[in-house]
């Protein structure tokens, strides 16, 4: 078969004409398979709408992606591996949302990329389709022939330089008291913030102007509150509906969302698609609101000192952060469930009262932000440091985790490396001249 597939002749590039007049050709064969000039460009398109440079280089590193996936594509096919549909929906509403978002809507979208979005869907979910298939094959390769074993870990351990082992970072294991302010009286002053300029905008006066003056959202305050026409998906739920709910040139009531509370007018619609402009305000709170929760919070800390309470009770007690007040006030990562942090992953102001503190020891009073909204919320705290595991080179003692995920990611490379160098060897591949110059990562794209 593969002396067969040596013998056959290079097909010429194909050509055709596509977008603008241009000239469309093949610009690679791999096995019974064509990658055409139009569909590198493609790809070059979408790094250029999400502002990514897109020189020759760029293109010779995405012709190797594509070739790469063709290797993977065709195996997944000859192993009959099957494609969800539903997340290949779910990928290509997220990617044409991104394409609207980025372009101004479906005009903007058919212009850039000179094609109707009947069309352009169709091709994208062709493309999506096969991405699918390709991950999964790729993801199998990987976990089929990547299996770490405690002597796995250990041999490598030991045969590499202490100076090339992963160093793991000062790590901290925290737990918290969390308090808010008093809501309900900073939620009303800006309640009737926004009621009132709401009322000015109805008595004549322009959304754009009062934006600009008492917005607090930093990203549209100087295009007078204007957002620009993307997808409702970009938006909180209840923002959104409220958007699409009205008629152009319509203000809302208020809407409130995790970033605070806003008032909006529609400016128009197209589709799952709005430009609005919006006020933003935040609630605001006293030197009282403050002062309130400082002396609440020093309270809990001196029982806690005195010993009349351990800080896990405490928590469980008076903490109003659900999220940890259940686990005695435990920080956890949502995604890894780990209770260990690096420097990086804390919030600013929580990394800057702990960074002088001993392991055991309990933070005075401070002001932080939750985790809600896209900036947090204004909330009290007060932090026990229950454990600091110093920066370090990785040991099997203490850090056998981190050196596994080295070495499964380690063996699952060289498992698509090989994957890879023994597809191009058993398949007919052809590269345009044009491309011949690329520094390829693999050698054995051109022969």
């Amino acid at each position: 078969m593969l002396a067969a597939l040596l013998c056959l002749p290079l097909l010429p590039a194909r050509a055709q004409k596509y977008t603008d007049g241009l000239v469309d050709k093949s610009v690679a064969v791999i096995g019974n398979d064509m990658i055409m000039l139009s569909q590198l460009e493609s790809e070059v398109q979408m790094m250029r709408m999400r502002g990514q440079a897109a020189d020759q280089k760029a293109r010779c590193e995405i012709l190797e992606n594509m070739l790469i996936n063709k290797l993977f594509y065709v195996q997944a096919k000859k192993d009959s591996l099957q494609v969800n549909d539903a997340n290949v929906e779910q990928v290509l509403t997220q990617r044409l949302d991104e394409a609207f978002s980025a372009l101004g809507g479906e005009k903007g979208v058919t212009e850039y990329f000179h094609k109707p979005l009947y069309k352009l869907r169709m091709e994208w979910k062709e493309q999506l389709t096969e991405q699918s298939l390709i991950q999964q094959k790729q993801q199998e390769v990987a976990t089929k022939t990547a299996r770490v074993t405690p002597a796995d870990v250990a041999d490598y351990f030991h045969a590499t330089a202490k100076e090339d082992l992963p160093v793991i970072s000062t790590q901290y294991r925290l737990r918290q008291i969390l308090v808010y302010p008093d809501r309900e009286s900073a939620n009303l002053a800006v309640k009737e913030k926004l009621l009132s300029l709401r009322e000015r905008v109805l008595n004549g006066e322009k959304f754009s102007t009062l934006a600009r003056m008492y917005s607090q959202d930093p990203g549209s305050v100087s295009k007078g509150g204007e957002l620009g026409m993307l997808s409702k998906t970009v938006f909180w739920p209840a923002f959104s509906d409220a958007a699409m709910a009205l008629k152009v040139g319509q203000v809302s009531q208020i809407v409130e969302t995790p970033d605070g509370f806003h008032i909006i007018q529609l400016i128009a619609r197209e589709g799952d698609m709005f430009n609005a402009r919006h006020i933003l305000i935040k609630p605001t709170y006293t030197t009282q609101d403050r002062i309130q929760a400082f002396d609440r919070l020093d309270s809990i800390r001196t029982l806690i000192v005195k010993d009349s309470v351990s800080f896990q009770d405490a928590a469980r007690k008076f903490s109003q952060d659900r999220a940890t007040s259940v686990s005695g006030g435990l920080l956890a990562d949502p995604y890894s469930g780990s209770s260990y942090f690096e420097k990086d992953q804390l919030k600013p102001n929580d990394y800057a009262v702990i960074r002088n503190m001993k392991e055991g020891d309990v933070s005075e009073p401070f002001e932080s932000l939750d985790n809600e909204g896209r900036n947090g919320n204004t909330v009290y705290k007060i932090i026990y440091l229950e454990k600091i595991i110093p920066s370090h080179t990785a040991t099997l003692e203490t850090d056998y985790n981190q050196l596994l995920e080295t070495v499964n990611n380690k063996q699952a490379e060289e498992a698509i490396d090989n994957f890879i160098k023994t597809k191009q060897k058993v398949t007919h591949i052809f590269i345009d001249p044009m491309f011949r110059g690329c520094d390829f990562k693999y050698e054995g794209w051109v022969r």
